[in-house]
């Protein structure tokens, strides 16, 4: 028997990291409609997990403080009110290792590239989202140069992402020189900063990020 793409890709997963077992988080974070209705189906097979050596992080909920769960991660002031009132319609519910999110917006699957602000549509379902990941995993995830990141500094620290130092969108290099492990939280308050100052430019602008402590 075919396995689903969801059912698939749960099966070569890490363990759950929440043993909550009755997961909600369209009751909890005030969202609704099919895509939630998958999600919570997802999150009851497996409460939050690790695929692709840490490339691909999907939240669980109902898990805070013992790990970040999907309503901390979507709690507006935590860093999604850094982008305005941009994200406040999308629940967030996986990234991959560059802290690239996944999100539900309406009755699609997006994704969010933190440094530019971009919203890219990303499938029309979750068992779409499953599929499409699973068929190019080492693009959609960043799982090669996090499995080289890896063998050169150890594994990737429980609730961190891998950022570039100089950003991919202002010619950063997809190299494991370019790229250093920091926390989920800082990493996105990061992006969005240089987002701030970079977001009304005109192409072709000489730019001078200022980096705030």
């Amino acid at each position: 028997m075919m396995l689903s793409g969801i059912k698939k890709l749960i099966s070569i997963s890490s363990e759950s990291i929440c043993q909550n077992c009755n997961p909600r988080p369209s009751e909890i974070s005030g969202f609704s409609g099919r895509r939630l209705d998958e999600l919570n189906d997802l999150l009851r097979m497996k409460n939050g997990f690790y695929a692709f050596e840490s490339a691909l992080h999907v939240f669980p909920t109902e898990c805070y403080p013992q790990a970040i769960d999907i309503e901390f991660w979507n709690y507006s002031n935590n860093w999604k009110d850094k982008y305005d009132a941009l994200l406040n319609q999308i629940l967030f519910f996986a990234e991959d290792v560059f802290g690239e999110q996944f999100g539900i917006s309406g009755d699609q699957i997006i994704r969010f590239i933190p440094e530019t602000g971009e919203t890219v549509p990303f499938s029309g379902s979750l068992e779409e989202w499953a599929a499409k990941i699973l068929d190019d995993f080492a693009f959609e995830t960043g799982y090669d140069l996090a499995t080289k990141w890896q063998k050169l500094n150890g594994l990737i620290p429980f609730g961190t992402r891998l950022l570039p130092v100089r950003p991919f969108f202002l010619g950063g290099k997809f190299e494991i020189d370019n790229l250093y492990a920091v926390e989920a939280f800082e990493g996105m308050k990061f992006r969005a900063d240089i987002w701030r100052q970079t977001k009304d430019l005109p192409d072709g602008s000489e730019i001078e990020l200022r980096i705030v402590e």
